[in-house]
């Protein structure tokens, strides 16, 4: 059974892959990963705000003002609430090279050009084998179009890529008017892989406290249909790679967007839930289902359900959303 899949240019023994999260703080946690199956690793994300401020800066910007209105602190993290700096983060990326054998992805995650560029290039030299970019963007501003919005990616990934020689894949969000025009300014701009989707998180109101607060909420296999569309549709249209995330807890999960034409599914809410040795049972299902349907390999099984390649391509627009409304039927 050939579970071997490729990513960014990089051989992966299988698609399974845990995303950016809190557990890749810990190298003890890294190895587990990796004893558990794990193919390669993204490290937690670093914060756009920890390389444009340093933390005596941060705390004055944080509390500059803010005896007027009190609420105010809650607005931003406070320094000690980000994990590690940035010359941590370097370190970080120098001892998970030493200490497991997979491939290690860093991640900066961030909205705008800020220290990017330079630091990108930094993680290149510590050692890390591609970088993924997590623009995470809510624009607030009425004076801004959406093509301002949509070249600010562009702008990113642009500095980065010039900066290193390394793999760079930008995670996005699903939210953009044309979605397959903007891959395919992505790709123009020589994004090496898509990780779809980003989570638009929202906060909360606690009613007690009568603060705005955040309200983190594990994703749900139900969530992996967004993706699953998107690179359905993509596939075979853009040479870019893709990597699935949000919502897969099982091995049938991994395969749908296998099928849809994913490299790698990444996995993180089923490892809070379920633990680090959940990457066991991701695997064992996929293999037994493969056997059971005589799939010999992923390379086989990727793609096959693809808008480009499955029976029915107008299962992908329209004609599949007149067909959910028409057909469904109220229990009660």
């Amino acid at each position: 059974m050939d579970l071997t899949t490729q990513y960014m240019g990089m051989a992966l023994r299988t698609p399974i892959v845990p995303s950016a999260s809190p557990l890749s703080d810990d190298l003890d946690n890294l190895k587990r990963m990796e004893d558990a199956g794990a193919a390669a690793v993204v490290l937690h994300s670093l914060f756009e705000e920890q390389l444009t401020l340093e933390k005596y800066e941060l705390l004055h910007h944080l509390t500059q003002g803010t005896e007027s209105y009190a609420e105010s602190l809650t607005f931003f993290p406070e320094p000690e609430e980000f994990v590690m700096g940035p010359e941590g983060y370097l370190e970080q990326i120098r001892q998970a090279k030493e200490a497991v054998d997979i491939p290690i992805i860093a991640s900066l995650n961030g909205k705008s050009l800020g220290g990017w560029t330079d630091f990108a290039k930094q993680m290149e030299q510590a050692g890390a084998d591609a970088l993924e970019l997590n623009v995470y963007f809510v624009p607030t501003d009425m004076s801004m179009a959406s093509a301002d919005v949509e070249q600010t990616y562009i702008d990113i990934l642009r500095a980065v890529k010039t900066a290193v020689s390394i793999p760079v894949a930008m995670k996005t969000t699903a939210f953009f008017s044309n979605f397959a025009n903007m891959a395919k300014r992505l790709e123009d701009e020589g994004v090496d892989a898509l990780v779809l989707f980003n989570r638009f998180y929202q906060p909360d109101i606690n009613l007690e406290t009568l603060e705005i607060s955040p309200h983190t909420i594990l994703s749900t296999a139900f969530d992996l249909r967004v993706p699953l569309t998107w690179i359905g549709i993509l596939y075979g249209r853009i040479k870019a790679d893709f990597a699935a995330t949000r919502g897969i807890y099982s091995g049938q999960d991994a395969i749908k967007m296998i099928m849809a034409g994913a490299n790698v599914t990444q996995v993180c809410s089923a490892l809070f839930k379920h633990g680090i040795e959940h990457l066991r049972v991701i695997e064992r299902e996929m293999r037994q289902w493969m056997e059971e349907r005589e799939y010999e390999s992923v390379r086989q099984m990727r793609g096959s359900m693809s808008q480009k390649n499955c029976p029915d391509p107008s299962a992908f627009e329209r004609v599949q959303y007149m067909r959910a409304i028409q057909s469904y039927r109220p229990t009660v």
